[in-house]
C-alpha cells in the first residue's frame, strides 16, 4: 500500500513539474519580425528577438500562415526554417513567436494511436486529449540516476535471444544497407517483445511504406500496445528531427509511468541527413564527409535519452543505413561508440534467403554477460567459436579443397554448421520466447559437445591401429546422425 501511495505522489510531482516547466519557458512578450530574405530552406528575419528553437508563425498574403523554427542567428538576422511548406513566403510578410520550447501532449490514450512530428494524431480516430505537456528536448538521464543493466528482454527472434542477448535498457544499433530485411525484423521485436510498450519512429521512410508497415508487419493486433510516430521523407528536414525527439519524449512519458518501453528507431541515418541538411541551412561548416558538427551532437543526446531508471526503462533498437555496406562510414561510425551493442544485417546471407539475416561474427551485445547465466555463456562461446571457424574454411569447403580428418575443429565445426543454420533461420511470424532460445542454445552446444567426442574417439581409434588419419573415416556420415 505504502509502494503504491509513493509511487502515486511520484507520478504527481512528476506531473507538476512538467506544467511548471511549461509556465516557465512561456514567452512572456510577443515578439513581431518581418521576413526580409528566403535563400533555398532558410528564411532570414529582421527584429526578431527569440531564442533558438523557438516555434514562429509567419503570416502571409491572403490570410495563409506557415510555421517555423528559429536554427540559428547571422549579424543582425534571425534565421529559421519552415516545418510546413513555405510556399507563398514573400519579403515584408510578419513573423511573430508562438513558443519558446517545442512541447507535445501525453497521456495513456497514446497507445495505438499514429503521430506526426508534432505529436498530433494523422490516423484519423479524433484528437487526443490534454494530459502532461512534456518539453521533446529534455535532457537524459542523470549518469548516478540510471540502474544497472541485470534483466533480459525478449525480441522473439533466437538469434538475438539465445546469442547476443539483450537487456532492459539497453542500446543497439542494428545496421545494414537497403533492402536486408531491417523492416521485417524491426516488425517482428515490435510484436512479439517482451516489453510492455513499443515506440516506433518511422524517419525518412517512404510514404507508401508507412501504410504497409501498420497494415501488414504490425497489424491490429501489434498497434494496440504501440505508438507509432511518422515522418515521411517529403517532410521538412526539421519535421524528421522533431519526430525522434517526439518519439523519444513518448518513450521517456511511459517509462516515467513504471513501463519498461521498447523504442524502435528507422532510421537514424535519415535523422541525421535532416539535421545535416538544418546544419547547411544554418550557416554551419561541414566537418566529416559534409556533415557538420551538430550532427554528431544530435547523435548522443538522442541516444543517451534511453537507459534504465528506478522508475522503469527504454530499450532502444535504431537502425543505421550503410552505403555501399561500409560499417566505417562516420554516422555508423558515430553510433557503434555510443550504442551498447549492435546487429549487422549481411546482403551475402539475404542473398542466399536467410533470415533474419544477422551475421553473428560482426554482432554483439555488450551486455549479454551480465543478463544470461553461467551455462548459457558457455553454450554461446561454444557455438559463436564453431560459427568463427567455419567462416576460415568456408572458401575451401565451397570449392572442394576442404580435407576432413586434418585438424578436428574443422571437422567439428563443418559437421555443426547445419544444425547452426537451422536454429539462427525463423520466419517472422514464428516468435519464440527467451527461455525457449536460451534451452535451444544450450542443447545445441552439448550436441555439439557430444558430436567433438565422437570425431576424437575416431581419431585416436585410428591413430592406435597405426594407420594415417582417414578423411572419410572422420567425416563419414556415421559420424553426423551419431
Amino acid at each position: 500500500m505504502n509502494s503504491c501511495v509513493a509511487t502515486a505522489n511520484s507520478t504527481g510531482d512528476e506531473y507538476l513539474r512538467a506544467q511548471f516547466d511549461a509556465v516557465k519557458m512561456t514567452m512572456p512578450l510577443r515578439a513581431i519580425g518581418r521576413v526580409t530574405a528566403v535563400s533555398g530552406l532558410t528564411i532570414e528575419a529582421a527584429q526578431l528577438p527569440v531564442p533558438l528553437g523557438s516555434l514562429c508563425r509567419i503570416h502571409l498574403m491572403g490570410g495563409r500562415t506557415s510555421t517555423a523554427e528559429v536554427i540559428g542567428f547571422q549579424s543582425d538576422r534571425t534565421l529559421l526554417m519552415p516545418l510546413t511548406a513555405p510556399t507563398g513566403v514573400a519579403r515584408g510578410d510578419r513573423i511573430e513567436n508562438v513558443t519558446a520550447a517545442p512541447r507535445i501532449w501525453c497521456s495513456p490514450q497514446l497507445l495505438g494511436r499514429v503521430l506526426n512530428g508534432f505529436g498530433q494524431p494523422i490516423d484519423g480516430k479524433g484528437p487526443l486529449p490534454l494530459a502532461e505537456s512534456r518539453r521533446i528536448d529534455a535532457k537524459s538521464p542523470a549518469p548516478l540516476d540510471r540502474t544497472n543493466i541485470r534483466q533480459p528482454i525478449a525480441t522473439s527472434v533466437r538469434a538475438i535471444d539465445g546469442l547476443h542477448t539483450c537487456g532492459l535498457g539497453q542500446r543497439m544499433g542494428i545496421f545494414s544497407g537497403p533492402g536486408v530485411g531491417k523492416s521485417t525484423l524491426l516488425a517482428s521485436i515490435s510484436r512479439f517483445t517482451s516489453a510492455d510498450i513499443s515506440v516506433i519512429a518511422l524517419i525518412g521512410e517512404r510514404g507508401r511504406e508507412v501504410q504497409e508497415f501498420i497494415e501488414h508487419s504490425l497489424g491490429a493486433e501489434g498497434l494496440q500496445r504501440c505508438v507509432v510516430i511518422v515522418s515521411t521523407s517529403d517532410d521538412s528536414p526539421l519535421l524528421r528531427v522533431r519526430a525522434a525527439r517526439v518519439a523519444c519524449t513518448v518513450s521517456e512519458y511511459f517509462r516515467d509511468q513504471g513501463a519498461d518501453v521498447l523504442l524502435l528507431m528507422d532510421s537514424l541515418t535519415r535523422m541525421c541527413q535532416a539535421q545535416r541538411q538544418i546544419g547547411l541551412a544554418a550557416h554551419e561548416p561541414p566537418a566529416t564527409k559534409g556533415f557538420p558538427p551538430s550532427v554528431f551532437t544530435l547523435i548522443p543526446e538522442i541516444l543517451e535519452r534511453a537507459g534504465k531508471t528506478a522508475a522503469g526503462s527504454i530499450t532502444g533498437f535504431y537502425t543505421v543505413l550503410v552505403e555501399g555496406d561500409d560499417f566505417n562510414e562516420p554516422i555508423p561510425d558515430a553510433v557503434k561508440g555510443i550504442t551498447d551493442g549492435h546487429l549487422w544485417l549481411s546482403r551475402a546471407l539475404a542473398n542466399r534467403g536467410h533470415f533474419p539475416a544477422i551475421d553473428m561474427q560482426q554482432s554483439i551485445s555488450r551486455v549479454r554477460g551480465d543478463v544470461i547465466d553461467k551455462d548459457h555463456a558457455t553454450a554461446v562461446r561454444r557455438i559463436l567459436s564453431l560459427s568463427a571457424i567455419y567462416q576460415d574454411i568456408e572458401d575451401l569447403v565451397n570449392i572442394g579443397a576442404y580435407v576432413p580428418g586434418v585438424n578436428l575443429e574443422f571437422d567439428l565445426a563443418v559437421q555443426a554448421r547445419p544444425k547452426i543454420i537451422q536454429y539462427l533461420q525463423q520466419p517472422p511470424d514464428d516468435p519464440s520466447d527467451l527461455e525457449l532460445s536460451r534451452r535451444k542454445v544450450v542443447d545445441l552446444a552439448g550436441w555439439i559437445d557430444q558430436m567433438d567426442k565422437a570425431l576424437r574417439a575416431q581419431a585416436a581409434k585410428v591413430n592406435r591401429a597405426g594407420g594415417p588419419v582417414v578423411a572419410q573415416a572422420v567425416g563419414a556420415p556415421k559420424a553426423v546422425s551419431a
